[in-house]
């Protein structure tokens, strides 16, 4: 048996919920400047699975299915940390679509330069300049 990462690369793709993820979607590209990669939606009209990308990273989402209790997919309870280069604009970008600021754009001790903020669901997202190293 191989170590994680040995064979494969280890790779994650964080997984959200929203009770409107047509909304999340179009909030995500306000805010942030997420990119759509792919939607699908039921028959309802709703978005069952949705990826988005930021950089090299993706975030899947879809929105809160009659399975959520079950599978403990409920909306608006994620935390994403993404890394980014810039991220006084993407502070002001953020809080200029509305974004409820959780912690403010502030420089930490261990030399990163990052915010927290909640999306329209609830979700936290925070963006910085530490990468951690594998």
């Amino acid at each position: 048996m191989t170590a994680p990462g040995d064979a494969d690369p280890q790779v994650f793709y964080p997984s959200l919920r929203y009770t409107d993820a047509a909304a999340g979607i179009a909030w995500l590209e306000e805010a942030f400047g997420f990119t759509l990669l792919a939607a699908h939606r039921g028959e309802d009209g709703s978005i069952g699975h949705a990826e988005m990308s930021y950089g090299d990273g993706v975030v899947m989402l879809g929105s809160e299915s009659t399975a959520a209790e079950t599978w403990g997919e409920r909306a608006g309870l994620g935390w994403i940390y993404v890394v980014t280069n810039e991220p006084d604009a993407l502070f002001e970008r953020a809080t200029g679509a509305g974004a409820e600021v959780v912690r403010p754009l502030s420089d930490q001790d261990y030399g990163s330069r990052d915010f927290s903020v909640k999306d329209l669901e609830g979700n936290i997202w925070s963006f910085g300049t530490y990468a951690p190293e594998r």
